[in-house]
């Protein structure tokens, strides 16, 4: 059986968008509704951090949300893998972090390099990558979440700048690429996550791309 690593933020984990509101039911996440689109054929490992960056610090938190740190480990403790599957990015826009939708995709650009890099120098297999770019930001009433993004003006920008970036690293990278925000809207409730259908609707959304990546 193949086996996927699936590294993300909280959209990953299935956090809620009604603040305070309970973590998506493990069957709504999306890893859980592309394992279950592959047919029994691949397992899906799920590894979402609220709040992770592509290769950022922030401070404020307790746990460690630098994704380019933490992925080694991840990728030790997970192998052999046939797929990782990188979406990350919404954080890296909160401009106590980085702020710039091209300095995510540079983020992403390392943690390509770090998968590569990780299994080259064991001398075992390498496996693929997804680059994948997250639903973009909607307006809310949220001040304080939209505050975190450098208010809504700079987290609709960026935000929507974020795929054609990420399709330019994917290109020179040869990596997959799928650009989320064509399968799944954030909700207003608070602006950047998602509700049940549209975190299902990344899992149903991959399993073609997928499909063809591991030739399934």
């Amino acid at each position: 059986m193949k086996t996927i690593l699936a590294y993300g933020d909280s959209l990953t984990f299935g956090s809620n968008p009604q603040p305070g509101g309970p973590r998506h039911a493990y069957e709504d996440r999306w890893p859980t509704v592309l394992e279950q689109g592959l047919g029994g054929k691949v397992r899906v490992i799920a590894e979402g951090l609220g709040g992770r960056t592509t290769a950022f610090d922030d401070w404020t938190a307790d746990a460690d949300r630098n994704g380019a740190r933490i992925l080694p480990t991840l990728l030790a403790s997970h192998a052999p893998l046939d797929l990782v599957i990188i979406m990350l990015g919404t954080n890296d826009l909160k401009p106590a972090v980085n702020g710039n939708a091209l300095t995510a995709s540079y983020g992403m650009r390392r943690l390509v390099q770090i998968v590569r890099g990780h299994f080259t120098m064991l001398n075992e297999p390498v496996p693929e990558v997804l680059l994948v770019a997250p639903p973009l930001v909607c307006a809310t009433e949220n001040s304080d979440m939209m505050g975190h993004f450098g208010g809504l003006d700079h987290a609709l920008l960026q935000a929507g700048e974020l795929a054609q970036h990420y399709a330019r690293r994917a290109q020179e990278w040869n990596t997959g690429f799928f650009d989320a925000s064509t399968v799944a809207q954030p909700d207003p409730r608070d602006g950047i996550h998602l509700d049940a259908a549209n975190t299902r609707a990344i899992g149903e959304g991959l399993v073609p791309v997928v499909k063809s990546m591991l030739s399934l």
